[in-house]
């Protein structure tokens, strides 16, 4: 399953962006043109993996908003016993290579505990990363419950798609070289294309001036494409660019410049990431195992991302929190290095709009098919004997007991000593016959973060959108009185015939529906907040005072939160004789962070508010430290107020003695890819410019306490 990809990316669905590997994949199998997620990254992985409704599972919303209510926990049931653990009890070998979104976020840790780490999800083999994103070029990747660095990074095609394909392959000849008759279930799920849009040089070059047409024009030629390959129906009607979404027409030529090339980066990453897929199929099929080897290919786990807003970004992090923080001249002064190290671009919401076609909004928007409707292919040789296009609605909770049928393994009624809840998912295997076979889902309900629909027996009830999911600043009303919308989508198939006041008792008769399947689901309380409730964990009182006794790696979720809140960082350290280098402590990296270090025996305090130059803040002391023990303590102070703009003042002081004072202007928001907290290193992008060679430091540090006032 790939990750953000809408309807209309890939050329399997009538998309710009050619995926020879899925469709050669579709055409051995088959193309499902109506299959659906839930919208948003953990929910789908939820469902996906257990086979139950996304909110029944604990998993209404990604695991960065969790809440205490019982639909948004992000802890995943014993009683939601995933398709792993079942096919491992069941006499295969399991693995998982990617992204993992489903671990609650106070579990991402070295202590654990592991149980929802993909190892405690019935996974034996896990290579990836935990959490939303990460830097394609500095992957934070996990193997088992390991944190591992990567050292071939930054350059060529060293990034996190190749990393998997490589480890995939290398797991499945380990796998037949101990057990050759032992089937095997593997999971693969890299991340791409979420933020940060970045890909070998290479690729993106293929893409030079393909995009030069905009947004509008792609999105026409898309559609007449689905059409004229029978991937749609050739009756299909389609809406309107929303409004607030600009008219290529209407943006300058530098605007359209880089548009174009931050579509050309997110064109080269599917492409590679398509064809480092492409290698795992083919050591699949070099291996003799193709023909009996079931492929179920998701092209996205929800609609393409608005996360880049109208402008795109080069920092996606930044501006999901402050779409201020960056300016047009920045943007086009970057050309030449988007989708390399040096960026965490997203493009802007216009290419999310055409990407999705036909299908109206995005990713975010549960109530609507661009939010929803993603491209499935399947491939069977030996189990499907037919090709073609397959119609029938399905929902991203039917893969688990497809497999089960597949595979002749009865779903079971207890796992490891716990009674397991209903199965929501229907097997779809049934279609794998024939096109013409009556679909056997007939309902499903939607939800996120407000957004509503239920779906039953060809019909559609949909509230109307209420924030634009390019922004995240959250309208005041009341989220039960959001107005509804009724489509019949057989004969609609893009959702552009709103229904509601020709057939108002029909709207009626399915909201009582959804109600229903709501209570039933634990989707109580709705809530459409987003920012407000980030990175917050609803079971544990606020910490405010961290140690650490040597150099660790800490995720992002449980580091000492630094980016706003006054702090006092002390490091018990010991200089050696030829004077003190390196990284005492750093949290983030080159997008967003602070670094605390020595060059030439000098303490110094670095903070970026983002990459460009007027982000970068430093204070330093004038002379070098004596070897020996000391305590060099850097305290800041945050301005008084809100807002993404503060900054504050910072002190050094070693042993008590002040040596230095500076100004810090502004405050990173938000890292998007979620790079640690380190203490004796900075392994990730690197805070400062000026480290020099000496990162690690080179001295002892026998601790450092973090106290954080909240």
């Amino acid at each position: 399953m790939t990750d953000d990809v809408g309807f209309g990316v890939a050329s399997t669905f009538g998309g710009p962006v050619p995926t020879p590997n899925l469709d050669r994949l579709a055409a051995k199998g088959l193309v499902y043109n109506r299959f659906h997620t839930t919208a948003l990254c953990s929910p789908s992985r939820a469902a996906l993996l257990t086979g139950r409704n996304q909110h029944a599972v604990g998993t209404g919303v990604v695991t960065d908003l969790a809440t205490g209510y019982p639909g948004y926990t992000s802890i995943i049931p014993k009683s939601a016993a995933t398709i792993a653990e079942v096919l491992r009890q069941n006499g295969y070998s399991t693995s998982m290579f990617g992204k993992h979104h489903n671990v609650p976020m106070w579990e991402e840790t070295a202590a654990g505990p592991f149980d929802h780490w993909p190892t405690g999800l019935g996974f034996e083999y896990f290579y990836g990363f935990i959490g939303g994103a990460t830097n394609q070029w500095h992957p934070n990747l996990v193997r088992g419950t390991s944190r591992v660095v990567v050292s071939d990074t930054g350059s060529g095609d060293a990034v996190l798609d190749r990393f998997l394909a490589d480890d995939a392959i290398n797991w499945l000849h380990e796998q037949k070289a101990a057990a050759p008759d032992k089937p095997f279930f593997m999971y693969y799920a890299p991340g791409t294309a979420h933020s940060p849009h970045q890909a070998p040089k290479e690729w993106i070059e293929r893409f030079t001036g393909e995009f030069d047409q905009g947004w509008d024009v792609l999105h026409a030629e898309t559609v007449a494409r689905q059409k004229t390959e029978k991937l749609i129906p050739a009756s299909t009607e389609v809406t309107s660019r929303p409004e607030g979404i600009p008219a290529w027409a209407d943006l300058s030529s530098e605007r359209k410049q880089v548009a174009a090339r931050m579509m050309e980066v997110y064109a080269g990453m599917i492409a590679f990431q398509d064809a480092q897929i492409g290698r795992v199929l083919d050591e699949i099929s070099r291996m003799g195992l193709e023909d009996n080897t079931l492929v179920i290919f998701i092209e996205g786990d929800n609609g393409t991302s608005p996360e880049g807003g109208i402008e795109g970004s080069t920092n996606s992090g930044a501006t999901i929190v402050d779409r201020g923080s960056e300016d047009g001249s920045w943007r086009y002064s970057q050309l030449d290095v988007l989708g390399s190290e040096k960026t965490l671009g997203h493009f802007p919401v216009g290419w999310t709009w055409a990407l999705n076609s036909p299908l109206p909004w995005m990713k975010g928007v549960a109530s609507h098919l661009g939010g929803t409707r993603n491209g499935l292919v399947v491939s069977w040789p030996a189990g499907i004997r037919q090709r073609g296009v397959r119609t029938q609605f399905h929902y991203i909770t039917d893969i688990m007991p497809t497999i089960l049928e597949a595979a002749r393994v009865p779903a079971p009624d207890m796992v490891n000593g716990v009674p397991q809840q209903r199965m929501d998912g229907i097997s779809f295997a049934y279609s794998f016959k024939s096109a013409k076979v009556p679909e056997r889902r007939h309902t499903q309900y939607f939800e996120l973060m407000g957004n509503r629909a239920l779906y039953h027996d060809g019909w559609l009830a949909a509230t109307t959108p209420q924030r634009l999911p390019w922004q995240s600043t959250v309208p005041p009303g009341d989220l039960t009185k959001w107005p509804w919308e009724l489509y019949n989508l057989e004969q609609d198939f893009a959702q552009a015939k709103n229904l509601a006041d020709r057939y108002p008792q029909k709207l009626e008769s399915l909201k009582l529906l959804w109600e229903k399947q709501a209570r039933a689901n634990s989707v109580y309380p709705l809530d459409d907040s987003t920012l407000s409730r980030l990175r917050h964990n609803p079971y544990k009182a606020a910490r405010n005072s961290y140690t650490y006794w040597g150099p660790v790696r800490i995720p992002d979720a449980s580091a000492p939160p630094l980016r706003d809140r006054s702090f006092t960082l002390i490091a018990d350290v010991e200089i050696p004789a030829n004077g003190g280098e390196g990284v005492l402590a750093a949290s983030g990296g080159h997008f967003g962070g602070w670094g605390f270090y020595l060059k030439d025996g000098r303490p110094i305090a670095v903070h970026r508010a983002s990459q460009q130059k007027r982000d970068y803040f430093e204070v330093k002391t004038t002379s070098p430290l004596s070897p020996g023990r000391m305590k060099i303590t850097y305290t800041f102070a945050i301005d008084a107020g809100a807002g993404a703009k503060r900054g504050g003042e910072l002190a050094i002081r070693v042993d008590g003695v002040e040596l230095a004072k500076g100004r810090i202007d502004r405050l990173a928001s938000f890292d998007e890819a979620q790079e640690p907290f380190e203490i004796g290193d900075d392994s990730g992008t690197q805070v400062s410019d000026d480290y020099g060679a000496n990162v690690r430091f080179n001295g002892i540090i026998k601790n450092v306490t973090v106290d954080v006032q909240r």
